[in-house]
């Protein structure tokens, strides 16, 4: 069965950090670009970050660079997002997706169903 499994969200205040995982399986994971998307009430669907598996290279929104890192542990089959300096309007459901051919996110492949991140001022 494919599947992406996200875990790590939940309630923070602002300035603290979060980890959000991607687990992965039921497919060639490291043929795929991993990417995370969130969506706060309200608002339409932003994409937050990917990473490449043709060639590592990463994206990052302009309202998370310098604060959000992603990386790839292939050996686990897990994306992860560290979240550092967290605001407010970073709350929102984080979904990780997985996408083919491996060179962006268009979040149009594979879907896991969201992990809740809220960030109290």
């Amino acid at each position: 069965e494919v599947q992406l499994v996200e875990s790590g969200g939940g309630l923070v205040q602002a300035g603290e950090s979060l980890r959000l995982s991607c687990a992965a399986s039921g497919f060639t994971f490291d043929a795929y670009a991993i990417g995370w998307f969130r969506q706060a009430p309200g608002k339409e669907r932003e994409e937050v970050s990917c990473i490449s598996s043709s060639d590592g290279s990463t994206y990052y929104s302009d309202s998370v660079k310098g604060r959000f890192t992603i990386s790839s542990d292939n050996a686990k089959n897990t994306v992860y997002l560290q979240m550092n300096s967290l605001k407010p309007e970073d709350t929102a459901i984080y979904y990780c997706t997985a996408d083919f051919p491996p060179y962006y996110c268009s979040g149009s492949n594979i879907w896991g169903q969201g992990t809740q991140v809220t960030v109290s001022s």
